[in-house]
């Protein structure tokens, strides 16, 4: 109760945070929604979910670059880092940054996923964790990408690119909230437990979006950099979980037109919102 009432006034003394937290929550609330048809129905063919995989893709890769790298740039000039070179030389090293701790964290962190198994640090310990847990932690890992993004796109202090960002988010989190129950449910778990997990699989997101937030609120001169490193995990979450996944069934071409369909989405959402 304590930490609680403590983060509470964290987040209602800085306004940026407590957007960052609605945004994220809205977010997870759109995993949750995308859930709900498993109760009714498990049918969903895998040329479907590879095409939502890759929709989803399509969304985070225009987010990185609309909604992240270019702000990243134009905050970094804007905070006199130099020439566009030196511009440039912050954000994509921040952007291998961010690639390279998701990479860490995959390396070391126990996890399963749908297609492709285990990954992680192995052990005695790790094989006696339930495959729940590992399934729960790739999860996460997949989804704190999108919350730190948020949380430095409301950090920014541009509020309606960080709005297009978060909807954006919003809108590719339905379908994936849809393709993780559904997967869980093939995968042997009743059919509550896999609603139960889909939905709470979008809880990372507003925490990784006051985290994002509150670390560019602490100081506003690593919002460059902040901005690049959402980008490069977020990247890395693209190209070494999404599409992979999508790409393994035969649906090459269908997971394709989900990703250019959902790049083209954000883009218009980033443009016309932001």
């Amino acid at each position: 109760m304590v930490l609680a009432a403590e983060f509470w006034r964290f987040v209602t003394a800085r306004p940026v945070v407590w957007d960052a937290l609605v945004g994220g929550s809205a977010a997870a609330l759109a995993t949750a929604l995308g859930t709900l048809p498993v109760m009714f129905s498990q049918r969903l063919s895998e040329r479907v979910q590879d095409t939502l995989f890759g929709f989803g893709a399509g969304v985070m890769l225009a987010a990185c670059a609309f909604s992240l790298i270019i702000p990243g740039l134009e905050a970094a000039r804007a905070r006199g880092m130099g020439s566009a070179w030196a511009a440039g030389g912050v954000i994509g090293a921040s952007i291998l940054m961010g690639g390279a701790a998701l990479m860490l964290m995959d390396r070391l962190l126990p996890h399963e996923h749908f297609i492709k198994g285990r990954e992680g640090m192995d052990g005695q310990a790790v094989r006696k964790l339930r495959r729940t847990w590992l399934f729960v932690i790739a999860i996460a890992l997949h989804n704190l990408p999108e919350g730190l993004a948020i949380g430095v796109g409301y950090a920014g202090n541009d509020g309606l690119r960080a709005n297009a960002l978060a909807t954006g988010i919003a809108i590719q989190d339905v379908p994936e909230g849809l393709v993780v129950a559904v997967a869980l449910l093939a995968a042997g778990y009743p059919r509550a437990l896999a609603v139960a997990l889909g939905m709470a699989s979008g809880l990372v997101e507003p925490l990784g979006a006051v985290l994002g937030a509150a670390v560019i609120g602490w100081s506003a001169a690593l919002l460059p950099w902040g901005l690049g490193f959402a980008a490069g995990a977020m990247l890395f979450v693209i190209s070494h979980e999404i599409i992979p996944e999508s790409h393994r069934k035969g649906h090459e071409a269908f997971a394709t037109s989900g990703l250019m369909l959902g790049f083209v989405l954000m883009m218009l959402l980033d443009t016309a919102l932001g």
